[in-house]
């Protein structure tokens, strides 16, 4: 009796750490997930209240901080979506695409051919050349757009798409270039060699090697340019001066300035439109996003 006495009281006294630890493990877990929860909660609150606010009323979007509407009316949706000028956004949702896709495609193409020159070949200057296109990564924007501006009225382009997408055909989204280089870097080159010794040349290795590899870092510079190219209202603004060619983003700076008083609702409503295919493309391609940027910064 006294010996199984003694064993019983061992293992308990033999347990009591590992439920303890237990125990500290599902607090510590319930509050990490709980401040998760409500920093997530607090990140998300504008865009949950713009979804809110697409159904109100003006007097309610400006006195009420909660989200939810009195009531629930698409009047809003309808009314935005026609627009006050001849188009519906239907149009300018066209236009959007055809300045993103043609954009999204030059863009792949040349800085995937840039990406792979630097990380795979030796050339003169190469290093010095790598180093002024990181170093064009800190230059603003704002400071190329007059001569640019310049160039395209001599080309006779202003009041195209032209501007917006043919600048992408010549690898000048930098970020882009230094983001494939990063990821080619942590790519070992057996299986190029390999092919280079069955004749395969660099063209070859490039299309059947290369660019399966690259997938998701490919399918990161398609989510970061179709979202920037969406949002984008400066470049347009500047370039285009037809209301019958403008984007969803100069579309909704119309609406906004087409009366004097402004339904609010309208312009919300079609705002949250304007998200769905930003939001639509990051998660559809969320998996292979995430697994791009994050594999860029493991080799340097």
């Amino acid at each position: 009796m006294n010996a199984s006495a003694t064993a019983s009281n061992e293992g308990s006294v033999g347990a009591s750490p590992d439920s303890y630890q237990i125990r500290k493990e599902r607090i510590n877990s319930v509050v990490r997930y709980t401040l998760l929860i409500a920093v997530g909660f607090l990140m998300l609150y504008p865009l949950i209240w713009l979804i809110g606010a697409s159904f109100k009323s003006n007097a309610e979007i400006f006195t009420e901080i909660g989200f939810w509407p009195s009531h629930l009316d698409f009047a809003p949706y309808v009314k935005g979506w026609k627009t006050s000028t001849e188009y519906t956004f239907t149009r300018y949702f066209l236009n959007s695409f055809l300045i993103v896709i043609p954009r999204i495609i030059v863009t792949v193409i040349s800085c995937v051919l840039v990406a792979y020159a630097f990380a795979r070949f030796d050339f003169f200057g190469k290093k010095v050349l790598f180093g002024i296109m990181v170093a064009t990564m800190m230059l603003p924007q704002i400071v190329l757009r007059i001569p640019q501006y310049i160039m395209f009225q001599q080309f006779d382009m202003i009041d195209s798409y032209l501007p917006l997408i043919l600048p992408s055909a010549f690898a000048t989204d930098t970020f882009f270039v230094f983001m494939l280089v990063q990821f080619l870097r942590g790519i070992p080159r057996d299986m190029e060699e390999a092919a280079q010794m069955d004749g395969c040349n660099s063209l070859q290795m490039l299309w059947y090697i290369i660019v399966p590899l690259l997938k998701p870092a490919i399918i990161s510079v398609i989510v970061f340019q179709f979202i920037w190219t969406m949002n984008d209202f400066i470049g347009p603004l500047i370039y285009l001066s037809s209301v019958e060619k403008y984007p969803v983003s100069l579309a909704l700076k119309l609406s906004i300035g087409a009366t004097e008083e402004v339904e609010w609702a309208s312009v919300i409503a079609i705002s949250v439109l304007a998200l769905v295919p930003s939001v639509v493309v990051f998660f559809a391609a969320q998996k292979h996003f995430v697994d791009g940027v994050a594999s860029t910064g493991l080799k340097g």
